[in-house]
């Protein structure tokens, strides 16, 4: 996905960061200058909803206007490709994995 919030924003006649953030603050969305500076300029790895809600609110616009989808990035396996191979057998000297429970008491009988 791409963030798109100061293209958004310039489109509506905010120029600049601490324009938004303090029309943000406004609307009860009390936003950090470090915070407000990755919004602004960057690609936020996360963002809670209500933020996001509060941010179209006061841009006035869409979710799809400040997420816009970049499927090219994306790669897909191709239909043709085979999956994964069977399990690898078990080497020669080696015990198969017994759950055991972590309180000390046996499991029930198979």
């Amino acid at each position: 996905m791409k963030w798109n919030l100061r293209l958004a924003a310039a489109n509506r006649g905010i120029w600049k960061a601490s324009e938004l953030q303090r029309m943000l603050a406004e609307a009860g969305l009390v936003i950090s200058a470090g915070k407000m500076s990755g919004l602004w300029s960057g690609s936020p790895a996360s963002i809670k909803l209500n933020d996001l809600d509060v941010i179209c609110a006061v841009v006035g616009c869409g979710v799809e206007e400040l997420l816009i989808a970049e499927p090219g990035k994306i790669t897909r396996p191709a239909a043709d490709q085979p999956g994964p191979g069977p399990a690898a057998p078990a080497r020669p000297g080696t015990r198969p994995v017994t759950p055991r429970r972590r309180d000390g008491r046996s499991l029930p009988p198979p």
